[in-house]
């Protein structure tokens, strides 16, 4: 088995030690990856340094050629892509090829912002100080970017911390997850066939203990982290770089009295347990009116049982594995914390290495850590509430703050929710999993600070620069 090499400033390269990225289905090994030395590291940052004025002037039609060609790149290979994430993850296969779509989608949807960014004109002349003057206010990066991805996306996640970059001009050094690196490094490819500087892009596969001085080197102002609760250490080791930090959640579904049930039991099942819980925006918490409590339990339950298990290489599988063992052993841990205290568990609960069951719990006490912590792991919990106002405030009686989902046909309700939840982003009539890559993403409280989407993140990445224009006649 060859060892693939690294991305050293748009280049090929590898270093002196290897990572083994192992299948977690199979156990066995699905790839080797070079691992760059700290002079390659070095190298990189020096790179994305001296590049960074070049960045920031290439005109707009270079920076959306660029990202039109690996949009275009990555749907032809989107086959090969998914199935690479698949062998490194464990992701179903069905849902590594939807990745692979939507990776096509961000950077087509990067390639057409950079086409409109044109800035904006403000007339100065509202008083009279301000008479014959006119502002042109556009955005400049900020400067070269650390991005820090995980790895239950190692495309698409990736792919929203590179895209809004060269964008707006401005150089990235991507450290991916160190179980799912073999993807990043085939979009690192990809982008090194286009005509951007080289120095623009720099894909390091490394263990995370070797990621400190990225982390701290001022040479890199900028930093968009994706992962865990490790992310607000960052502003602590590095307090002068503007963070971006998506830390994830225990995100909430609330079906009303007026929802559609079968719906909401067979959305809310589907995306408590596929990729087998490993999502940020996954359901875990299912926060149910008490009017309809009884009716809709049997019917989610159901839908969970009849969700295909097993290989993630099977397209008719939907829940697969989780990334290691250690990771399903403390998922079934916490359930078995749960049931212990009191929880009644309606389906699931168990494990065989690195697969967990999808479980269903209820009546589970307020302070388990399926609760009131991010399981991760295939586990709905299931909580009455009296009416709107009760699941309302259960759905904020959490350390996060990321997506909520409501299930309500009702106009007013949903505006109520909009104003009241806790949460980045409130989706009406589904589960709170949903995300379109261009809409504004991030949450408040502990699921972290600042915005992708591409627009947003464009906007995270840049900062306003105004330039006034004396004696004109408007």
């Amino acid at each position: 088995m060859s060892t693939r090499p690294f991305w050293l400033a748009g280049t090929a390269a590898t270093g002196d030690t290897e990572i083994t990225v192992v299948n977690p289905y199979t156990g066995e090994d699905a790839g080797k990856v070079s691992v760059p030395t700290v002079e390659q590291v070095e190298e990189a940052v020096a790179a994305a340094h001296a590049v960074a004025a070049e960045a920031a002037a290439l005109p707009a039609h270079v920076r959306a050629d660029a990202l039109g060609h690996v949009s275009r790149r990555i749907g032809e290979r989107a086959e090969e892509i998914a199935r690479t994430i698949t062998a490194e993850s464990g992701k179903p296969i069905k849902w590594a090829r939807a990745e692979a779509g939507r990776a096509v989608s961000v950077f087509r949807w990067a390639a057409e912002e950079a086409r409109r960014d044109s800035g904006e004109l403000q007339r100065l002349d509202t008083d009279p100080g301000g008479t014959g003057r006119m502002a042109v206010v556009r955005r400049v990066p900020k400067g070269p970017v650390l991005g820090i991805s995980p790895f239950n996306f190692p495309l698409n996640l990736v792919a929203h911390k590179v895209a809004p970059a060269l964008a707006v001009g401005a150089p990235i050094i991507l450290k991916p997850a160190p179980a799912t690196p073999m993807t990043a490094l085939v979009l690192g490819g990809i982008i090194a066939e286009t005509d951007l500087p080289g120095g623009m892009v720099s894909v390091l596969p490394m263990p995370n203990d070797r990621a400190a001085s990225l982390i701290t080197d001022e040479r890199l102002p900028v930093i968009s982290f994706t992962g865990g609760p490790f992310g607000w250490k960052l502003p602590e080791l590095a307090p002068r770089k503007h963070v971006t930090l998506e830390l994830g959640g225990n995100a909430a579904a609330v079906v009303l009295s007026d929802a559609d049930l079968d719906w909401a039991a067979r959305r809310v099942a589907l995306f408590g347990n596929n990729q087998a819980g490993q999502v940020c925006i996954g359901v875990q918490r299912v926060i149910v009116e008490d009017s309809v409590y009884d009716e809709f339990v049997p019917r989610l339950v159901e839908r969970v049982e009849a969700l295909g298990t097993g290989d993630p290489a099977d397209p008719a599988t939907d829940v697969g594995p989780l990334v290691e063992e250690a990771a399903a052993e403390r998922v079934a841990e916490w359930i078995e914390e749960a049931v212990t205290a009191g929880a009644e568990l309606l389906t699931g609960g168990t494990r065989e290495g690195v697969t967990v069951a999808p479980t269903v719990l209820a009546d589970v006490p307020a302070d388990a850590r399926v609760v009131r912590e991010e399981v991760f792991g295939p586990v709905l919990v299931l909580q009455r509430a009296a009416g709107v106002d009760a699941a309302f405030a259960a759905v904020n009686d959490s350390d996060f703050g990321l997506q909520a989902g409501v299930f309500t046909r009702d106009l007013p309700t949903a505006f109520r929710a909009h104003r009241e939840l806790e949460v980045g982003g409130v989706v009406i009539g589904d589960v709170p999993s949903f995300r379109a890559d261009q809409m504004p993403y991030g949450g408040v409280k502990g699921s972290g600070v600042g915005k992708e989407g591409v627009r947003a993140a464009m906007t995270d990445l840049s900062y306003e620069r105004v330039l006034v224009l004396t004696g004109i006649d408007l």
